[in-house]
């Protein structure tokens, strides 16, 4: 049975850390789910989170990033964030204050001191944060790039862009199965009508409109030479 203190992320790619807090904040009554990477922790869906446990020391990705894109999405920007890092320098408090960070936590830390501090901003940030599910919100998202399901939105970086409904479409089916290779006849009869005559090559010209569309996130609709298209990420 799912605990219903609320539910956290952890993102830190240090295992023992992950597994420790995780036990403890689980005995607190939380929800505990962990990523080893923000990479990881991105492709998650992170609105369903009441908070984020942030190390800031990673891979290619640090905390720092991932809390700037945390905050930059509007259906994630409310979840409040702790940082758990070893750099507690002024400026890099600083910075992660900046960031809109709710509190920073220095390693190596006390599990005490880090239910209590969880307790105080999850207190603080209640009536703010809306207690979401995955499915709460019909949004597919990667970084900027967001689909609304129920509107047939499209919005890259905050600003809305038009799309046909087969753009709407091609893109939907490419971003719910990322990094799936779709062949050029799979799209075909997924996306049109059965009742219409569309050859192959129509595939190519839809997907070289959806790269010009989403424009910086081009690069993440991707061919897999010989064999089809995908959403890269």
């Amino acid at each position: 049975m799912e605990n219903t203190n609320g539910r956290i992320l952890i993102v830190d790619d240090e295992e023992d850390i992950c597994e420790i807090l995780k036990f403890n904040l689980e005995t607190e009554g939380y929800t505990i789910d962990v990523a080893h990477s923000a990479e990881e922790a991105l492709m998650l869906p992170l609105k369903c989170y009441q908070l984020v446990l942030l190390d800031v020391m990673m891979g290619e990705i640090s905390g720092f990033e991932m809390a700037k894109r945390v905050k930059a999405d509007e259906a994630t920007r409310h979840i409040p964030i702790i940082f758990l890092t070893a750099r507690d320098t002024e400026n890099d408090t600083i910075t992660g204050f900046n960031l809109g960070a709710d509190d920073y936590i220095a390693k190596p830390f006390s599990i005490r001191e880090v239910i209590l501090r969880v307790r105080a901003v999850l207190k603080r940030t209640q009536n703010l944060v809306p207690i979401a599910t995955e499915t709460a919100v019909n949004i597919i998202n990667y970084e900027g790039l967001e689909l609304n399901l129920d509107k047939k939105l499209v919005h890259i970086d905050g600003v809305e862009v038009a799309f046909t409904k087969t753009e709407f479409e091609l893109l939907q089916l490419l971003m719910e199965n990322k990094g799936r290779v779709f062949s050029r006849q799979e799209l075909l009869d997924r996306i049109w009508s059965k009742d219409v005559l569309v050859l192959e090559r129509t595939v190519d010209v839809y997907i070289t409109r959806l790269r010009k569309k989403v424009d910086a996130y081009a690069q993440c609709i991707a061919t897999r030479l010989g064999y089809g298209y995908y959403f890269k990420v």
